[in-house]
């Protein structure tokens, strides 16, 4: 352990356990990556081999994995330059993992502003990793952690670690604990599936055999609404990811298009029982609470703001479908977007400011981003088939979405809140769509 830094053990789950060290600075006096800036400059980062400690070949190769892990997460974030290990002047193996054994000017002679070390051992199939971010041009030790476990636990030890750098470097908690649901048609039907946040272990959810859309995350992740046409009409079914319960809206006409409210047991849905296609608030077991929007013409896709208060939502009453606001405790409603003639699905970032949304020109179909006052409009994808359902990150930073740009196939893919590196997020039989990212989960 390093001297002069605090030490604390904390139980996680299981038998992981995680002791941390920190330097007594506490946080940066500034932030090192500023991920709202839209021309963000990726940070040099080096991540060597890392050093295996319980000396056997296995073990090392294991070590060697443990370390593209680690990189391979932070790289998939869009906010590091990742430096490639053929320009270190150290040996791959077995480098310096802390001060005052690491030479900083051989990291950032090569450009590296960022070094990760790592040390990994392998004792009775218990696994421990030890793990420090530094600023190579301060010599500062920034995030130090140990993690102890068993070798199940490697993966879930990455993107702990993973977290607390992200959240070093920008202030906002990392995304590395979030899934994705997402439609895929791999069965021969359109069902749910789940995956994790790079696409990591998909599984299939819902085996109705039938056509099944929209699934919608409470924001404790243990329920997901989604719309089925197992009974010959679209229901909206409401489960419980843990428990075999659930409840079924299945009232006469359309029942679709879930969105949960943040931090409450309650969402609203599209219903059109009353020969109107309205947006109304129901409870978790799908009774409904009030109706929340009064027009003619259609009303659905609602999306609500992180505090609850206003929500975001398609309407035709002006005549072509457009994105409104409503002020839920004032009733007001407001029209967000006017260029174009077809904007649709609605999806409230996680931060509060914008809003994401498909938007219909000319034939084809984009995702735009714009201030949820109707400025700073942005479009985020171009010349590259359609491109719908957008969805937020949980830390804001990526939106997952759904592209025909494999010829004319869809697919899920990601890219920064601000359109770059946009790249295909997992490979699976049949066609995919209708992402949507759950909050992180602090609980598995």
């Amino acid at each position: 352990m390093i001297a002069g830094y605090q030490k604390k053990i904390i139980c996680l789950t299981g038998a992981l356990i995680l002791v941390f060290f920190m330097s007594g600075v506490g946080r940066a006096d500034y932030t090192y990556i500023n991920i709202s800036n839209p021309f963000l400059r990726k940070v040099p980062l080096a991540i060597p081999v890392f050093k295996n400690l319980s000396e056997n070949s296995i073990d090392a190769q294991v070590a060697r994995q443990a370390a593209d892990m680690l990189s391979d997460a932070l790289e998939f974030t869009g906010y590091f330059k990742m430096l490639d290990r053929g320009a270190f002047l150290i040996k791959p193996e077995g480098p310096a993992i802390k001060m005052p054994g690491i030479n900083f000017k051989n990291w950032t002679v090569i450009g590296s502003e960022l070094l990760i070390t790592g040390a990994y051992s392998m004792h009775d199939n218990q696994l421990e990793i030890e793990l420090r971010l530094f600023d190579t041009f301060k010599e500062q030790l920034l995030v130090g952690k140990r993690y102890k476990g068993g070798k199940s636990d490697q993966r879930k030890m990455i993107h702990r670690f993973c977290n607390e750098v992200i959240f070093r470097l920008t202030g906002k908690r990392g995304l590395f604990n979030s899934q994705l649901a997402f439609v895929s048609t791999g069965s021969g039907n359109k069902e749910i599936y789940f995956c994790e946040f790079d696409g990591y272990r998909p599984e299939q959810l819902t085996r109705t055999k039938h056509i099944t859309l929209s699934p919608a995350w409470s924001s404790d992740n243990k329920w997901i609404a989604y719309t089925s046409f197992i009974n010959g009409k679209p229901d909206l079914f409401i489960r419980n990811l843990r428990q075999k319960r659930g409840s079924i809206v299945d009232r006469k006409g359309i029942n679709a298009t879930p969105a949960w409210v943040p931090g409450q047991f309650s969402l609203a849905a599209t219903l059109s029982f009353s020969g109107d296609q309205e947006i109304y608030l129901l409870t978790g077991t799908g009774k409904i609470i009030k109706r929340l929007t009064h027009s003619r013409g259609i009303d659905v896709s609602p999306s609500f703001s992180p505090d609850g208060k206003q929500m975001a939502f398609v309407s035709q009453r002006g005549g072509t479908p457009q994105i409104y606001i409503k002020h839920l405790e004032t009733g007001r409603v407001t029209r967000l977007t006017f260029e174009g003639r077809y904007n649709t699905q609605p999806s409230w970032s996680p931060a509060g400011d914008k809003i994401a949304y498909s938007a219909m020109e000319n034939g084809n179909i984009n995702i735009m981003v714009i201030n949820t006052d109707g400025r700073g409009l942005m479009q985020l994808t171009h010349d590259a088939g359609n491109n719908e359902c957008p969805t937020w990150s949980p830390d804001a930073g990526m939106i997952a979405f759904s592209s025909t740009r494999e010829g004319g196939v869809s697919r899920i893919y990601i890219m920064t809140a601000y359109g770059t590196d946009q790249r295909r997020l997992l490979s699976l039989r049949g066609e995919q769509s209708n992402p949507q990212w759950s909050s992180n989960i602090t609980n598995n």
